[in-house]
């Protein structure tokens, strides 16, 4: 076949993948999410497999189930335990006591209208007693979680159907060790398939260094900012920690979330038991112990992590996530490093040629 026409069908074959791809990205995102727990299972399916019953051995299916059922066990158990300390931070946020608050801060108020008024920020029929007052009551309305249970409510089809797919899917992937593998092959060109097979590989070493390396990260911030604040006698330093250091999945954008969460969750509980004083000492103590958790997982975990899992410069990191971000915001931010991961396995086997290749490859 002539050159020209065989690279417009490969490109047309290509742009076609992308489009099925987008087309159909729920089912894509199922068999992921399936992929991934799968990979968190494999290893409880065959530690199941060995067990014997006098000269029985467990069946491989029962195995299978068993290790789904852990990890949607765990998954409930994550719920039971988030929820409770959610909850309990909503009420005492919905125990603000609006107009002692905005009387108690009158001062400090005042100055600051004097300022945006002389600025033009502040228009004469304006107060900021009341867009104070407004922006709390938001809060309480939020945290009293009225509109959070009718979205609930309008979205618990999709909820399920999504939970449901991703289980389905998820046990066949555990049963069968290599389904997706063999999927993959089944859908790549035969004369690809040792190429395929090398990058299948790959991408599973990687990816399953970097994700485990990624829970002990978010694990060892949520320790980090938890005794910090401890130590400080911060009231909520359990919940907080644990928010704080979740966002840590979303790369160099998280732990300002994190931050941002505790100093609220730490003035409101405050502000909430009626301690009016000092509570920008808190904030800033607060501030203090993000600070020292993000400089410690700067210097030591990020570059465990995201440079050595994944064999890539932490300057090449950096740029496919701004990228990304910019593309596809936060959700993009966390697929971004598994994505790149993949892009450059694929590009080392198909494109060595090539010197730009060559160098962004050469560590894998």
């Amino acid at each position: 076949m002539n050159n020209k026409y065989r690279v417009f069908f490969a490109a047309f074959g290509f742009l076609l993948t992308l489009f099925m791809i987008w087309y159909f990205s729920n089912i894509v995102i199922y068999v992921i999410l399936s992929a991934v727990l799968s990979m968190i299972g494999h290893p409880l399916v065959r530690r199941f497999d060995k067990i014997k019953f006098w000269k029985f051995s467990m069946p491989h299916g029962l195995s299978a189930l068993l290790a789904l059922l852990i990890i949607l066990i765990a998954f409930i158990g994550f719920i039971w335990f988030v929820t409770p300390l959610i909850l309990s931070q909503a009420q005492m946020i919905t125990n603000l006591n609006i107009p002692e608050l905005v009387n108690y801060f009158k001062e400090p108020i005042d100055s600051l209208k004097e300022t945006l008024a002389h600025y033009n920020v502040l228009s004469g029929d304006k107060t900021i007693e009341g867009a104070i007052e407004t922006q709390i009551q938001s809060m309480v309305n939020i945290a009293t979680f009225s509109s959070l249970a009718q979205n609930l409510l309008s979205t618990t089809g999709a909820l399920f159907m999504a939970l449901f797919s991703i289980l389905f899917i998820t046990f066949f992937f555990l049963r069968e060790e290599k389904m997706f593998e063999n999927l993959v092959l089944l859908l790549s060109p035969e004369k690809y398939t040792d190429k395929v097979k090398r990058i299948l590989a790959q991408t599973k070493t990687l990816l399953t260094r970097y994700f485990i390396g990624l829970m002990l990260e978010v694990l060892s911030m949520m320790i980090l900012i938890t005794v910090g604040l401890s130590i400080l006698g911060i009231e909520g330093a359990l919940i907080i920690g644990f928010l704080g250091g979740l966002m840590n999945i979303i790369p160099y954008l998280g732990p300002l979330i994190g931050a941002t969460i505790g100093v609220v969750f730490g003035v409101t509980t405050a502000l909430s038991s009626g301690i009016y004083e000092g509570v920008d000492i808190l904030a800033f103590g607060i501030v203090g112990v993000f600070l020292i958790a993000k400089l410690i997982d700067d210097f030591l975990l990020q570059p465990l992590i995201y440079s050595n899992s994944v064999k890539a410069r932490p300057i090449e990191i950096f740029i496919v996530i701004i990228m990304a971000g910019s593309m596809a915001g936060i959700p993009g931010m966390m697929l971004a490093i598994p994505s790149y991961t993949v892009i450059r396995i694929v590009a080392k086997e198909f494109l060595s040629q090539s010197r730009i290749v060559q160098k962004l490859t050469e560590k894998i």
